[in-house]
């Protein structure tokens, strides 16, 4: 069973607003973040939130310098609505968490049937006792559609119960002024346009102040019993009470049905909640866990994977792969946000971590969805081509460092618009997808097209010097190293762009479905050309005296900070030390040569690779939730299996142990891609290339074997790596030629390697 429970939870401050984030529930469009109904006392800090994938204000974001280009308006996602509130009185007495005695309370995320549950054991303050369970689920097959259901059984009596359910329409979105990972300002970003009861459903429509959205809450409240019941119109938010009579051991349920639609996707809004709404009453509620459980029944049959011989580890990675499926958009219109759909940290902007940490797991177990991600860039490609020109450029595209519509939402640009590998990030992710399933149709549909665009601003960013092509001016993955030139993470990957530029041209030509290309973009043949030599001359930064490749011109000639000076009450270093000081240090947030080394490893010798880890692994704090798994991903590469192990438990207990001390705003979707990577790509040695599928799996000493299963071209293949063997089989597909521990095989049907 794939559950994580806990029992007897804390009800403090700090572990309750950590809940609201590990039991939020979420499918890629809405979510949810799992708030007690009844809400916290008043002295309690909590973060209540619903939204939407993709759905966004424009906030002010003010330059002290206003130089020019420079981002003073960001996009920023927004609690949509309130329609979590239920309160529940037993014979007048308010169920509170904290009145009255709670005898036991359990909470459970079932990952197989798509819910969490609440379960409380509570009696009053005036001794009646009382069970309550509360089921939610945000549907995977109805995508506006989220549910509570609400048992109450009274235990030693009989009486009267009350229930009022609310649906807010006027909210507002979290803020801290002392974290710069979440918004700093209150700002009422949704307005409140009308509020209506047709058929006993509530619809409250609300526009942005700025962004021209708008969205549609609905809410219709069923309950098991009959009663009375009272629905009242307030400002801005609309109450229904229920009153009725239960006898002991009977139970009554109210089935809270909320529907969210915004005008992203549903162009006629209203009309299109209501059919959402009637759609999602038309069906039983049993119906719809058996929906619920066939999704993800699908899901885990596609990423089956298992670590065998440690219980933690592998609940952690589970509850990592469930939370990318609940983050994930599922349409063009939306990617992964940082913090997916579980809180507001970075304010629902996307960044690179989709196409680097995230788009590798769909990639190999569900295209449909990697499909999605690439088609979402290609639908801001316009402004990735007006982002270059407001930076200078006269040609390409420079996908914003962090963006919701498509415009750069960073305002700091030495670490946000100066890291222009972003670009070439998503263009590797294209490159990546085609070799993994040879889907020529989508290099044909927007992929080269991206690959082009691309390849342009590199050829504007850089110049020639010495005879060789230089980039200057950037910031590579690391932030805490700013504005250098020669990053070498950026050159590498940008001569790989040009390069498939190149080669996605040529496919295209050779499958006479060249045309569409050609007239998108003009390319011709001699720009072709100047992209292969481009690529050809590259300077990729290298030094002699320590055999390693340095992260940029300058990184050596700074001065070293020991990292075992810095206090553990001084990180991370971004909250606490100016950029500039930053800056001038040996330093490194996360993994930046070290990651180039990982995705582009033929770039350099395997001594070179092995010389450069040891020597970023001593700079290195891992401040940022992106590190951990790539240093142990390169680990496994060189057969350092005890760091590998370490740096992979490091980045599959992130949220479930609050390590980063940060995930009550949200959690780490990056991270929890980079779990899947250091497995499959760690441990398992997974590599796809032009030449083929390459696995070199090898067992950490701690486990007593692990699997995982992957897409390869027409193929479905499992990996099983136990102390006696490797098992390799195919369970659908074409037989494949694949390279394991070197040699080459034909994988028909099973391979067992001793």
């Amino acid at each position: 069973m794939l559950k994580y429970e806990i029992k007897d939870f804390p009800l403090d401050q700090d572990n309750l607003m950590l809940a609201e984030t590990l039991f939020h529930n979420a499918n890629g469009y809405l979510g949810v973040r799992s708030n007690f109904e009844e809400g916290y006392p008043e002295n309690m800090d909590s973060i209540r939130g619903e939204y939407i994938n993709g759905f966004y204000d424009f906030a002010s974001s003010p330059q002290a310098e206003k130089l020019c280009g420079l981002v003073e308006e960001k996009q920023t996602m927004l609690n949509v609505a309130d329609t979590q509130g239920i309160e529940l009185y037993i014979e007048g007495e308010r169920f509170s968490m904290f009145e009255g005695e709670v005898l036991w309370r359990t909470r459970t995320l079932d990952m197989e049937a798509g819910t969490t549950l609440r379960e409380v054991l509570w009696k009053s303050p005036k001794g009646k006792t009382v069970r309550i369970e509360i089921k939610r689920m945000a549907s995977f097959s109805l995508l506006p559609f989220f549910l509570i259901e609400y048992k109450v059984t009274p235990v030693d009596f009989s009486g009267e119960v009350k229930i009022c359910s609310t649906h807010i329409g006027k909210v507002m979105n979290y803020f801290n002024p002392n974290d710069p990972r979440v918004a700093g300002e209150s700002f009422e970003h949704l307005l409140v346009e009308s509020l209506e009861v047709i058929n006993d459903v509530s619809y409250i429509s609300s526009k942005t102040s700025k962004s021209d959205l708008c969205v549609c809450s609905a809410v219709k409240n069923v309950f098991s019993k009959e009663g009375k019941t009272e629905i009242i119109k307030e400002v801005g938010a609309v109450k229904e009470e229920y009153i009725g009579l239960i006898s002991q051991g009977e139970a009554l349920t109210l089935y809270k049905y909320t529907i969210l639609c915004d005008s992203v996707r549903y162009p006629n809004l209203s009309n299109e909640a209501k059919e959402n709404m009637e759609q999602a009453l038309s069906i039983d509620i049993n119906e719809w866990y058996e929906k619920q459980k066939a999704y993800l029944a699908s899901f885990w049959e596609n990423c089956a994977i298992d670590i065998v011989g440690e219980k933690d580890l592998n609940e952690a990675v589970h509850y990592n792969l469930y939370q990318l499926i609940q983050s994930v958009g599922k349409d063009p219109f939306s990617n992964i946000t940082a913090k997916g759909l579980s809180g507001e940290g970075y304010e629902g902007h996307y960044f690179w971590d989709t196409e680097m940490y995230m788009q590798p797991f769909f990639t190999l177990t569900a295209r449909d969805i990697a499909k999605n991600l690439i088609r979402y860039r290609y639908t801001i490609l316009d402004y990735a081509k007006e982002n270059a020109r407001i930076l200078g450029h006269k040609k390409g595209a420079a996908y914003p460092w962090r963006t919701i519509m498509g415009k750069e939402c960073s305002g700091f640009f030495p670490a946000g618009s100066a890291q222009y590998h972003i670009s070439g990030d998503v263009a590797y992710s294209i490159v990546s997808y085609y070799l993994a399933t040879k889907d020529l149709d989508l290099l044909r549909e927007c992929g080269a097209q991206v690959l082009i665009e691309t390849a342009r601003l590199w050829m504007d960013l850089g110049n020639y010097y010495r005879g060789k092509f230089h980039i200057n001016e950037v910031t590579g993955p690391d932030e805490y190293t700013c504005l250098v030139n020669n990053n070498y993470y950026t050159n590498v990957l940008a001569q790989y762009n040009l390069r498939w530029a190149v080669k996605s041209f040529n496919l295209l030509k050779e499958a006479g479905l060249v045309s569409e290309l050609i007239e998108k973009t003009q390319i011709t043949e001699e720009e072709l050309k100047e992209f292969e030599e481009a690529a050809d001359k590259m300077y990729l930064p290298y030094d002699e005296e320590t055999g390693i490749n340095p992260q940029d011109d300058s990184f050596l000639q700074k001065k070293v900070w020991d990292l075992k000076t810095i206090p553990e009450d001084k990180k991370p270093l971004l909250l606490h030390y100016h950029p500039m000081y930053i800056y001038r240090h040996q330093v490194c947030k996360q993994a930046d040569t070290v990651l180039a080394h990982f995705i582009l490893e033929d770039a350099q010798d395997l001594e070179t690779i092995r010389k450069s880890f040891a020597y970023y692994e001593k700079v290195t704090t891992h401040d940022s939730s992106l590190s951990t798994c790539i240093y142990s991903i390169v680990a496994s590469k060189l057969g350092l299996e005890d760091k590998a192990y370490e740096y992979f438990g490091e980045s599959a207990k992130l949220d479930l142990f609050n390590t980063h001390k940060n995930t009550k705003d949200g959690i780490h979707t990056a991270n929890m891609g980079g779990t899947y990577m250091s497995i499959v790509y760690g441990f398992g040695g997974l590599r796809i290339k032009e030449e083929g599928l390459f696995l070199n799996p090898h067992l950490p000493k701690q486990w007593e074997g692990y699997q995982f299963r992957i897409l390869f071209e027409d193929a479905k293949i499992n990996v099983e790596r136990t102390q006696e063997e490797c098992r390799i089989t195919l369970l659908e597909g074409s037989k494949k030629n694949i390279h394991v521990y070197g040699k080459e095989y034909c994988l028909e049907k099973e391979l067992v390697i001793y």
